[in-house]
């Protein structure tokens, strides 16, 4: 007994370390400001909603540019159509804040990929804050001289997993990941003259979770050795519904907390600079000479920050 409580406790200050002094997420500063927010869609449930009202809260107060949505706005089964009623239910009802109807980025989730991925990318169409070009694509955020690369990647088609499935995941045997891969290459290799250069995706490289290692396992074969080889600066996902930051490689691995039902089994691993089970979402701030990620919680403090300098 008395080891057991020597370990939990062992492990809640491993886990605390690198975290802040707690500051209100309305004070945070930067020339490019970027909420992050993923594994959304619970029609309101849960802590959504008033996650969603703090968000566009901090979004007044800090002038958010954009919204990064990292995969899974609907849960579970995806949207079967542009005019699915969940498309009101899950995003457009629930972001209703007016510092919210900034643009969106989104990228495709697994859960997604249990429905009608085209229609989650023609929903541009319908909605103008919500721009989604393709399944993967680039996109420059720049405010004065502060130039911020952020490359979207589709990450389920990635992990073999998910293949062979057409019952669970109808389109994703169409899609070609080895086409993506080259895409990933290309871009990471292209000087936009970006002061910072992050990759997002839904699926994490590294982790601690007690889904499938091969998720793992594959998106290190596959993805990380391009993060490496061009030196991204961070790879921020979702999907596991907790903070984590792990650095490794000289990279900052990041997973950005669910915004609505988190998981708060978490623990450190190899490279663990910090994790909290809580809900919330992040915010990414930049200026020529420094990149942070702010983890910010439901209660609209920010308990870590993920930071570089130059």
């Amino acid at each position: 007994m008395i080891r057991r409580l020597f370990t939990s406790a062992l492990l809640s200050i491993v886990a605390g370390l690198g975290a802040v002094a707690q500051m209100p997420a309305t004070e945070l500063k930067g020339d490019v400001r970027l909420i992050v927010a993923n594994d959304l869609g619970r029609n309101g449930y849960h802590e959504q909603k008033p996650i969603a009202d703090l968000m566009g809260n901090v979004s007044d107060a800090v002038g958010a540019d954009a919204i990064l949505a990292l995969g899974d706005t609907h849960h579970y089964m995806g949207v079967g159509s542009v005019n699915d009623p969940l498309w009101m239910t899950n995003y457009e009802l629930i972001y209703s804040h007016p510092e919210l109807q900034i643009a969106w980025y989104p990228l495709l989730g697994n859960h997604e990929y249990r429905g009608n991925t085209q229609a989650v990318i023609d929903y541009s169409g319908v909605s103008r804050r919500w721009v989604m070009p393709s399944r993967f694509y680039t996109r420059i955020f720049n405010d004065g001289d502060t130039r911020v690369k952020v490359v979207f990647i589709d990450t389920t088609p990635l992990i073999d997993k998910y293949h062979g499935k057409k019952d669970k995941y109808p389109d994703i045997d169409q899609q070609d990941a080895s086409a993506q891969l080259q895409w990933l290459e290309s871009e990471l290799s292209r000087d936009d003259k970006a002061d910072w250069v992050v990759v997002v995706g839904h699926h994490p490289i590294y982790a601690f979770t007690d889904k499938d290692n091969s998720e793992r396992a594959d998106m290190q074969t596959k993805v990380d050795p391009a993060l490496r080889k061009y030196k991204v600066d961070m790879y921020v996902c979702g999907h596991i519904h907790n903070f984590q930051h792990i650095q490794k490689n000289g990279i900052d691995y990041v997973v950005n907390t669910s915004g609505s039902l988190s998981r708060t089994k978490v623990k450190p691993i190899d490279g663990t600079v910090f994790c909290d089970g809580g809900p919330g979402f992040s915010l990414i701030t930049a200026t020529p000479k420094s990149l942070t990620l702010s983890m910010i919680d439901r209660t609209g403090n920010v308990i870590h920050q993920v930071s570089r300098t130059k």
